[in-house]
């Protein structure tokens, strides 16, 4: 074992310690206790040991997905329109806390990666109100129902203006790979997942899920049945690991951090159906910025098709 793996190991299992604190702290809460927005399952502590890194779990080949793109998966569903907003802090490196804020639309419009149709995302990262990146993420999803990362296109943006995209990677170029966003059966004790990988950008993902069948209560509304998952990036141990909340027929709902240099924490505090003008009104931002990748980033998103509406053929 190399020292750079040694660093690594002894830092992923510093990391195991305050998860263990905060399943002890979760399994002494009572079934109903919707004060504080926690877990009250109570039953099932946490106690998955997580591996330093992660391997793909399935292969992904273009004749595996249907030619119109759609994501259904009971975790994870993509219905074009829907307008999520992830609320919360994050701590900067100065250990100051922002108001941090995620806004989500899945829209209506794909693009073709690595001969995949794959829906786009549009995130929008705010710090303190302030738009910090703008993202075309691509998902698909396979006919096992298995939800694949398949690439992102995130701007970054200082004082207002484009600072490029340095951290852009596409599935099939540059030697990146896609990877599983979400398990067609999520089960504790599967393997550690491989979310997606690029080389050229040091971007390396991992997931493993660590409990399912739990209730969580966020501003929108109260959840059960409530899936796990612990994520974190094995090329960066200083980030910590995040444990995402996943509700059936929702999404994700709720983000929480274990350890790292600057936690993040987040809950859905707005969930909702955009009508056709004010989706329109997003189809065109997002167009707007994929006509913009091909100067940005001309050598990874510039070569790709570019982005159409999902009811095209």
């Amino acid at each position: 074992m190399t020292s750079r793996n040694c660093i690594r190991l002894a830092t992923l299992l510093a990391l195991v310690a305050p998860l263990m604190l905060w399943a002890a702290g979760s399994a002494g809460a009572k079934d109903g206790d919707e004060s504080n927005g926690q877990d009250g399952d109570g039953h099932t502590p946490i106690t998955v040991t997580v591996p330093a890194d992660c391997t793909p779990t399935a292969v992904f080949k273009a004749k595996d997905f249907p030619h119109r793109a759609r994501v259904d998966n009971k975790w994870f569903p993509l219905v074009p329109g829907t307008n999520f907003v992830m609320s919360g802090s994050v701590v900067d490196e100065q250990n100051v806390t922002h108001q941090h804020d995620i806004v989500t639309t899945v829209t209506d419009l794909t693009k073709t990666i690595d001969g995949v149709r794959s829906i786009i995302v549009f995130d929008r990262d705010l710090d303190n109100g302030e738009l910090q990146e703008s993202e075309l993420a691509f998902m698909a999803q396979d006919e096992d129902n298995r939800v694949w990362n398949v690439g992102e296109y995130p701007e970054e943006y200082v004082d207002g203006k484009l600072d490029g995209a340095p951290s852009t990677w596409i599935a099939g170029i540059a030697r990146a790979s896609a990877g599983v966003g979400m398990l067609p059966q999520p089960r504790v004790g599967t393997a550690a997942y491989l979310q997606g990988f690029a080389p050229k950008v040091d971007f390396r993902d991992c997931a493993q899920v660590v409990q399912t069948d739990q209730k969580v209560c966020v501003p929108v509304h109260c959840y059960h049945h409530v899936l796990v998952t612990e994520e974190w990036a094995p090329l960066e141990p200083d980030g910590g690991h995040q444990l995402k909340y996943y509700a059936p027929g929702v999404g994700n709902i709720k983000v929480g951090a274990i350890g790292g240099t600057n936690p993040e924490v987040l809950q859905l505090t707005k969930l909702t159906r955009l009508n056709d003008k004010d989706l329109a009104a997003i189809h065109r931002q997002v167009l707007a910025q994929d006509r913009r990748g091909y100067r940005v980033s001309p050598n990874v998103y510039g070569r790709t098709p570019v982005a159409k509406c999902a009811e095209c053929s």
